[in-house]
């Protein structure tokens, strides 16, 4: 009994490997990866061989690995497809543990964050901005967002803006408007969780935050749900005071759940105070 159902999850688990991949792979376009775009496209996304090629990998073996045969796949190559697929290190955890793979240690250089993107992050300071997925954890940021926010002091397992704004104290106290914010961010999240609800990631965050969070708990069983806006938002510094930004939400493609998040100061005062405190 114990080996049918062993066999069973593995079948499960193997089936749900090969929607990920495919879902993934959809979501990365050739342009992204530097490969020319020869004429229409009746793919979304990369085409198979074209993940295979970029991770070093065969075509038939990475056929059957969507096709969710049973075959063994290394760390290597896993760490291969995980790149050439952009993961976060969150979908890359999640990745190796639908393989069956050991769990590899969580990198804070993130894949799915190129060397272009961070070069971009450090000319927007003293603005602060963020790197963000669609669960909202935070793949990368610079010096203005982490004076605003503190995100080094952070364990970096910890770093999901909205697991934050529900369990940590401090991290809540510099958002100002809290109440008035927290149901906007709510629907916004579940709007997004759409794409992902049978992500073990994604029912683990909402279960912490259900059982973390009186707040969170009862908006969540409120079922709102609404698009992500640009919009303006206040913020109180431990040292600096008041700040006022405006929000602007850019995304890395088409069908990318990977954003930018620039802040721009919306009045003078907010602009001079950046300027004093991170100033080179």
């Amino acid at each position: 009994m114990d080996t049918a159902v062993r066999a069973l999850g593995d079948a499960v688990r193997r089936q749900e490997l090969a929607g990920f991949l495919r879902n993934r792979r959809e979501r990365i376009t050739p342009e992204q990866v530097g490969l020319p775009v020869a004429g229409r496209r009746r793919t979304p996304g990369l085409r198979r061989e074209e993940v295979a090629q970029l991770a070093g990998v065969g075509v038939t073996w990475y056929t059957w690995l969507e096709q969710g045969r049973d075959i063994k796949a290394s760390e290597q190559v896993l760490g291969a497809i995980a790149g050439t697929l952009r993961l976060d290190p969150y979908e890359r955890s999640h990745l190796f543990a639908l393989a069956g793979a050991p769990e590899p240690m969580v990198q804070k250089d993130c894949a799915a964050v190129s060397p272009a993107i961070h070069a971009i992050l450090a000319k927007l300071d003293p603005f602060p901005a963020v790197v963000q997925n669609a669960r909202t954890d935070i793949l990368a940021f610079n010096c203005g967002y982490n004076w605003l926010m503190d995100v080094d002091g952070l364990p970096f397992e910890e770093r999901n803006s909205l697991l934050q704004c529900f369990t940590n104290p401090a991290w809540r106290s510099r958002i100002q408007d809290w109440s008035d914010r927290m149901p906007a961010s709510v629907a916004e999240f579940r709007a997004q969780m759409a794409d992902h609800v049978a992500e073990p990631a994604w029912k683990m965050l909402v279960k912490r935050l259900r059982q973390e969070s009186v707040e969170f708990e009862a908006l969540w069983t409120q079922h709102e749900v609404q698009p992500m806006r640009n919009q303006t938002k206040r913020f109180l510094h431990p040292v600096a005071g008041p700040l006022h930004f405006e929000f602007t939400y850019l995304w890395f493609g088409q069908r990318s759940s990977v954003r930018v998040t620039t802040y721009t100061p919306a009045d003078e005062q907010t602009a001079a105070t950046l300027a004093a405190h991170l100033s080179d």
